[in-house]
């Protein structure tokens, strides 16, 4: 009603809209959105490894030190019937990582990373289960999807690792490309921005722009602001409200504020097993705001919470 009002515009297509929009420190009504921007909001994005609505991705980390369940699914057993489990609850894809990431952390050797992680996508792909791999490393890349992976999510933007480009091309897999300056080890103490969200976009759209140029084609590439990397809690703060910039990018966005040190600060919960009100709380902020994919340790409290928040919104 609003749409047809004049009142709103829709957002990517719909069938969320927005009726004020910020584009740098101004803020406006979305009728009164330059034709370039309103082109950007309003434009369909397409479906993006075969998801076309809101979706959530669980998180699999079979390490033995990821921030919050470090060392729970280390255990082949264990992790392969957790990805099971959370493709059961209804997440649409099961996110396989072997390398922590975490502010601090140390490179994992890339032959350990495939050591940890090809046993339990091989097992999670013969079930049936759609498995991305969480990495940076070529080699990892091309293994992960010769074992049933059948997207790519990479923290660094394929600028780890030179090779990583022409796997994704080479494969036309799905590739998700995450804002990250510097590395895990020193990425927070480096975190310097003067507008973290313009930012933070324009770097996607760079990392965008050389995807296509190594020969991905943009409906494959999904895009992360790296929530939590490289990133203080002010600026996570200072960006989730403005994440549907990214919209002009014409990529779906992922977002991932699953029990990070941000939602423990606001809520004043040291312990990340007990965020999960609070990472669904800024989680539907983040669908509000655009993202379309949901990287999440609790898949069914999700998928709950994403199916009540449409629901009630009479979105569907």
């Amino acid at each position: 009603m609003a749409i047809a009002a004049g009142l709103a515009l829709p957002l990517a297509g719909g069938p969320d809209a927005f009726t004020l929009v910020r584009i740098g420190a101004e803020i406006m009504a979305a009728a009164a959105t330059p034709a370039p921007w309103r082109a950007r909001l309003t434009v369909q994005v397409p479906p993006w490894a075969g998801l076309a609505g809101a979706a959530v991705m669980g998180i699999l980390n079979v390490t033995p030190d990821s921030f919050s369940d470090g060392g729970q699914y280390f255990d082949f057993g264990h992790a392969v019937a957790a990805g099971v489990q959370m493709a059961a609850e209804g997440a649409a894809i099961v996110d396989v990582g072997g390398e922590t990431t975490r502010p601090g952390s140390r490179p994992t050797e890339p032959a350990e990373e495939r050591r940890r992680i090809l046993p339990v996508i091989r097992r999670l792909a013969a079930e049936g289960v759609t498995v991305s791999a969480d990495t940076r490393n070529a080699e990892t890349m091309q293994a992960a999807l010769d074992a049933g992976a059948r997207i790519i999510n990479d923290v660094s933007a394929l600028t780890h690792d030179p090779a990583a480009a022409s796997v994704i091309a080479r494969t036309g897999c799905p590739v998700v490309l995450m804002h990250m300056r510097h590395t895990p080890d020193v990425m927070t103490q480096r975190a310097r921005y003067d507008d973290v969200a313009a930012e933070v976009v324009a770097e996607l759209a760079q990392r965008v722009a050389a995807a296509e140029a190594a020969g991905i084609v943009r409906a494959n590439i999904a895009i992360d602001p790296g929530i939590g990397f490289g990133k203080t809690a002010a600026h996570n703060l200072a960006l989730l409200p403005r994440l549907a910039l990214l919209r002009g990018l014409g990529c779906r966005i992922l977002v991932g504020v699953s029990r990070k040190g941000f939602i423990g600060n606001l809520a004043d919960v040291a312990d990340p097993l007990a965020r999960l009100p609070g990472s669904l709380a800024a989680g539907l902020h983040a669908v509000a705001m655009g993202a379309t994919i949901l990287r999440v340790h609790d898949a069914a409290a999700t998928v709950q919470a994403l199916r009540v928040w449409r629901g009630v919104g009479g979105i569907g």
